[in-house]
């Protein structure tokens, strides 16, 4: 299985190709501890970095990267990037642009006075037949001072125009650059099925066995890494 990402001739080579997720994981993962000790329990503690759940979100699916530095100071984006002109096809030439706030009045995201930023992405994306992509922020990336807006494309249909991602911009004090490559977005392949919900109590083998693998996960540590993780 695998997704395709194109871009105008003139932009290759110019761009920063989506990357699989499990090669951009953020530098603090990296770094950061796997145990740590803990005033709760008086001793050491696995962190989310021990977390397989934490770590399989951040590391699946793929990673869209902001095409150059953006500036933001006092709250304005300004950057310096010189694409050169579409000939077959036009193109945005900005990295960023806006939604009206009224796009999302009746949300919480609503505030008068404030726009939604909307990051641009030069590749479209085709999938496999019968496949969407589920678009969202950076799994777990709290640092970042956007919040990317969730949604779904159906890109086995949709793949001859560009995708964009709106964000709301929560860091009003961030001055800085937010760097070339940074995440905007992490995308998901999801294949479309239907799908039926139905309740059930616990059979009595089935209670003796949740006891059982509960039992399991208080006695030892990494039970689900170690035999149910896929």
């Amino acid at each position: 299985m695998s997704l395709t990402f194109r871009c105008p001739k003139e932009l290759e080579g110019l761009l920063p190709p989506p990357v699989p997720a499990a090669q951009g994981l953020p530098g603090w993962v990296k770094t950061m501890p796997a145990h740590a000790w803990s005033a709760v329990t008086g001793g050491d503690d696995d962190t989310v970095k021990r977390c397989p759940p934490f770590i399989d979100a951040m590391t699946s699916g793929f990673l869209i990267p902001l095409f150059c530095d953006v500036t933001v100071e006092d709250g304005a984006f300004s950057w310096d990037f010189d694409l050169p002109a579409g000939r077959s096809v036009n193109f945005v030439r900005a990295p960023i642009g806006l939604h009206d706030s009224s796009q999302v009045t009746g949300t919480p995201l609503f505030e008068p006075d404030r726009v939604l930023i909307k990051f641009h992405n030069l590749w479209t994306i085709e999938a496999p037949p019968g496949w969407s992509l589920l678009f969202t922020h950076p799994a777990n990336r709290f640092d970042l001072p956007f919040t990317t807006l969730t949604g779904m494309v159906d890109c086995d249909r949709f793949h001859d125009a560009w995708i964009n991602f709106p964000a709301h911009w929560h860091d009003t004090g961030f001055a800085g650059v937010l760097p070339k490559g940074t995440p905007i977005a992490q995308c998901y392949p999801i294949k479309r099925e239907a799908w039926d919900v139905r309740t059930a109590p616990f059979s009595d083998a089935q209670a003796q066995r949740a006891h059982e693998v509960v039992s399991e996960i208080g006695r030892e540590k990494g039970v689900y890494r170690k035999r149910y993780r896929a």
